[in-house]
């Protein structure tokens, strides 16, 4: 056999990786093959694999009469809408994607390659787990990935997708990453099976309910996206990286908006109702700012009561952070700190500006709150603000009230452009509350109890239900009309271009996890 027909031989075999019937049993359960999902990833054309050939080295239970060129991952680079990417796809119909000691050193070659070029690391996870004939290497595999993951966190996008089964062990590489995305139905997370669950603690549960798509957006906050196809998954990839730089050097890219940096949108001076308690969606008021009406929500389903995600402002991108007042009146909790804090780091550690847009009452009281710690979850939130040094805007829309108005990116936590609409209160807490307590000796010996309380309430919010107490301290740059903000977020995002902010020398910080 000469060369070039061993080539194509050695071409094929690894193409076709675990061969026709387990690639149609593949695409028939409703999922793209590992080289489909890189082909629809990449640019076309521009896909270079690395290590096509690459084979096991195990010689046990049989093992050397099964070698499959590649052994069951598909590794290399190639350019996202003309950027340089990495990228690396499990396959499954080769010894179920399961992870050996080559395939992960073929990973790990691509993830240094990734942290040496700058940029960004994709990973299709889609895998049975560790390759159980390989016993502690295999394990060792997943160590030397989930190092690399924690070295390159913070200096290159990661972005991991799961397009299958993803257990044990293996959830912690995607753990370790900035974005999780999950495809409903055919996609699993769990450290633990069903079936171990119900033998250690007699609980009858499904995959899909211990660890799906949804259980993961929904409840846990694992991850970030639930999407309906492998198609939408790699989409989605694509567009996010959209959002992103290369790197922790690099600004994200900007792209020209037919969209003028000037409009003002005379909806946004009504979308506060008169009433202080009634609700409105902060969603319509991001729209209503960001261009071209278009905003990524990361997040979507997890913690509603906080919004966070990605948009662009002048063509610039923006990460936002906004309290959800049509959900839980937007009160921070738990969760919702968590997710804020989590989002704020990731924007901070990749030059992407923060908006904040504030219409927060406080943090959620009661005991289970208490006792699951909201006092460090929510400092998580109050020290993410604070250490973060790209530029960061605050817009107070509505109620700023308590250690709530201090922890959402506050003038205190050298946030550079703090403005307000008129609709803003700013205080220690809301009206009826602080009543209660300065006037309490006053309302109990009035004769008309609840028309003195009346009386109080007006006072108070008279006095306080505005933003120029604050204004007058200098806690705010600028009481703005509403219609205004998109041009001065742009024009001060404009003016924060050389910003240059810096924390004090130290190897890390405590964040209080």
């Amino acid at each position: 056999m000469d060369t070039k027909t061993l080539l194509a031989e050695y071409e094929r075999r690894a193409e076709l990786g675990g061969g026709e019937e387990r690639l149609k049993k593949q695409r028939e359960s409703g999922k793209l093959t590992a080289r489909e999902r890189i082909d629809l990833l990449f640019d076309p054309g521009t896909f270079e694999e690395v290590d096509k050939f690459v084979t096991h080295r195990c010689r046990d239970f049989g093992m050397d009469q099964q070698v499959v060129p590649g052994d069951g991952v598909v590794c290399g680079r190639g350019r996202v809408n003309g950027r340089v990417v990495f990228a690396f796809a499990q396959d499954f119909t080769v010894f179920g994607g399961s992870l050996s000691e080559t395939n992960a050193l073929k990973i790990c070659k691509v993830m240094d390659l990734a942290m040496k070029m700058g940029a960004p690391m994709i990973g299709l996870n889609d895998s049975g787990g560790a390759r159980i004939q390989e016993g502690v290497v295999s394990l060792g595999g997943y160590a030397d990935i989930f190092l690399r993951n924690t070295l390159a966190s913070g200096v290159v996008p990661q972005i991991s997708a799961i397009m299958g089964p993803c257990a044990g062990g293996a959830v912690y590489s995607p753990a370790i990453t900035d974005f999780t995305i999950m495809v409903k139905n055919t996609s699993y997370m769990f450290v633990t099976g069903p079936d171990v669950i119900k033998t250690v603690t007699h609980e009858d549960v499904t995959k899909e309910d211990l660890g799906g798509a949804m259980t993961h957006n929904e409840k846990s906050g694992v991850a970030h996206f639930a999407v309906d196809t492998d198609q939408e998954c790699i989409l989605l990839i694509r567009e996010l990286l959209g959002f992103m730089p290369g790197n922790n050097v690099d600004d994200a890219p900007r792209i020209e908006s037919a969209d003028p940096s000037d409009r003002a949108d005379a909806a946004l001076d009504t979308v506060v109702p008169e009433s202080p308690n009634q609700p409105y969606d902060i969603l319509d008021v991001i729209h209503l700012i960001v261009d071209d009406a278009y905003f990524l929500e990361v997040h979507r389903f997890y913690a509603k009561n906080i919004v966070v995600g990605f948009a662009r402002l002048g063509g610039r991108p923006v990460g936002i952070i906004a309290n959800q007042p049509a959900y839980l009146a937007g009160v921070l909790d738990i969760d919702a700190s968590a997710k804020g804090a989590r989002f704020v780091r990731f924007c901070d550690a990749f030059n992407i500006p923060l908006v904040t847009f504030e219409d927060v009452p406080g943090f959620l009281p009661g005991t289970v709150q208490e006792w699951g710690g909201i006092i460090r979850h929510g400092a998580k939130l109050l020290y993410a603000f604070a250490e973060a040094t790209v530029p960061k805007l605050t817009v107070i829309t509505r109620k700023a009230y308590g250690g709530a108005y201090c922890v959402m990116s506050s003038k205190h936590l050298r946030t550079d452009v703090n403005l307000a609409w008129p609709t803003a209160e700013i205080a220690v807490m809301g009206a009826e509350g602080a009543v209660n307590i300065l006037y309490k000796r006053e309302l109990d010996a009035a004769q008309d109890v609840a028309k003195a309380r009346a009386e109080k309430i007006a006072e108070y919010r008279e006095k306080f239900a505005n933003p120029f107490v604050a204004a007058s301290r200098g806690y705010l740059d600028e009481v703005i009309t509403p219609s205004q903000t998109r041009p001065k977020l742009i024009a001060a995002l404009a003016s924060l271009e050389s910003k240059r902010d810096r924390n004090p020398p130290k190897k890390h910080g405590n964040i209080p996890l």
